[in-house]
């Protein structure tokens, strides 16, 4: 028998409420790693306390509900709220993630009056009782978080729902027409749709997604610290040797970089020893950064087992990483701008294994050139225009990445013109978080003001 649209939905959400032990029993595991997945877990079956439940009746301001489901989203999501702030004072921001460092990460964006909640699972149930609690003026979806019963219950309770800085890969859209009873249904109900590039809307639009524009991508517009990127400059003057990072690294590439550099080193290295450092030190400086923070341990440890010194920017003392051969591992969050800041050049996470790569506009307005892997698809279009402006390069594999990260880090013209085109990159491409702004409070009725 072939489901129709409520017959699929009422399957998928009854998938969807036998699955919630699945996910207790998930969030229980995680948070041995990662604390933050312990805290407020009836938040995500839309179970709040008296002080949440009583916020939406307590304020004069709209309520802006904005979902960033991890750390890339929320880092978006920053930018997008302050242009909205900038045109509708006394908004109170409503904000939802699903992942413990996207909710430490949105802590930077709350202000007096400014509530954060997990993601409701979504369930008919925890739906409405999200919507019942917070009653939002309007919805807005982050890049790729469509969910069934969300849409439907937000055009039940006629909360106007968006998804902004929109991205459909490939990939992602047959995924979604293999579900299509499911997928058009969601993407058709939403309220419109704010494409990052005329690829995606295509995309989205075959999906039934009501796509009214194609913005860019609002992490163009997303300034990096410039104290972090300062001190990071700093630190990198300290050292005659070029600083060449690895960042944003998914689980499997530090092996995939350990092997390379072994390489590296038999065939070129050789001659170049410097005395008193590590071998795998002899040219560069390397720096590593995982992605994620759970792996820190893991990763010294990956290191230490194949007779590799680390040093760990948690115990540098003021900040300043001792005199010494070892590899430098960035264990800390939220220090980006300092990392790419110290950086000569970069080798982006995620893109050596089959992951889509890491956000390379980042290294770019940092003026960090990037050497990128074969996977980017993430990142598809800001990836092909940052190789057309000077500002990336892509190799086959990390071998190659490694070979050609310390070319043009022994280059020092050749580097100095690549880091100023990727800063010349990511300034050309901003202006989406004012263009969002602008579509976003138009679903409001217009701009309002309320002082």
């Amino acid at each position: 028998m072939r489901l129709t649209g409520p017959l699929a939905r009422a399957a998928y959400s009854a998938g969807m409420w036998l699955a919630q032990p699945l996910l207790r029993r998930k969030l229980r595991r995680r948070a041995a790693a990662e604390p933050g997945y312990g805290e407020a877990v009836e938040e995500r079956f839309g179970h709040y306390d008296a002080a949440l439940r009583g916020w939406a009746a307590a304020g004069p301001g709209p309520i802006i509900w904005v979902h960033a489901v991890s750390l890339g989203e929320t880092r978006a999501a920053a930018v997008l709220v302050a242009a909205l702030r900038e045109r509708l004072p006394g908004l109170r921001l409503l904000l939802t993630h699903g992942t413990a460092t996207g909710r430490a990460e949105g802590l930077r964006l709350l202000q007096p009056g400014d509530r954060q909640v997990w993601q409701p699972w979504d369930t008919p149930a925890a739906v409405r009782r999200f919507l019942r609690t917070f009653r939002p003026a309007l919805g807005l979806l982050m890049e790729t978080e469509v969910w069934p019963n969300l849409v439907a219950g937000c055009r039940a309770q006629g909360v106007p729902l968006a998804l902004a800085n929109a991205r459909l890969n490939a990939r992602s859209l047959r995924r979604a027409e293999r579900l299509a009873v499911l997928s058009r249904a969601a993407y058709g109900g939403l309220a419109a749709v704010w494409a990052q590039h005329a690829d995606d809307a295509e995309r989205l639009r075959a999906l039934g997604a009501p796509v009214q524009g194609v913005f860019g991508n609002l992490k163009f517009d997303a300034r990096p610290d410039a104290a972090q990127w300062a001190r990071g400059r700093q630190l990198r003057a300290q050292d005659g040797r070029p600083v060449l990072l690895l960042a944003s690294a998914r689980e499997g590439e530090e092996a995939l970089w350990l092997e390379a550099v072994r390489v590296f080193e038999e065939k070129v290295a050789a001659a170049q020893v410097v005395p008193g450092l590590s071998a795998i030190n002899n040219i560069a400086q390397w720096l590593l950064v995982p992605r994620h923070p759970q792996r820190f341990d893991a990763v010294e440890r990956l290191l230490r087992e194949h007779g590799i010194a680390v040093s760990r920017r948690s115990a540098w003392q003021d900040g300043v990483p001792p005199p010494s051969g070892a590899v430098w591992l960035g264990d800390s969050l939220g220090e980006m701008a300092a990392y790419y800041g110290m950086a000569d050049v970069a080798l982006l996470g995620g893109s050596f294994a089959p992951l889509g790569g890491q956000n390379l506009i980042e290294a770019a307005a940092c003026g960090c050139p990037v050497v990128m892997g074969p996977s980017t698809f993430n990142f598809a279009d800001a990836a092909t225009q940052a190789e057309a402006a000077g500002a990336a390069v892509r190799v086959a594999d990390m071998a190659e990445a490694v070979l050609q990260a310390t070319r043009l880090a022994q280059d020092p013209a050749r580097r100095q013109a690549a880091a100023e085109a990727a800063t010349a990159f990511a300034a050309a491409h901003r202006g989406a978080a004012a263009r969002t702004a602008e579509a976003a409070l138009a679903l409001l009725g217009g701009p309002q003001r309320v002082e």
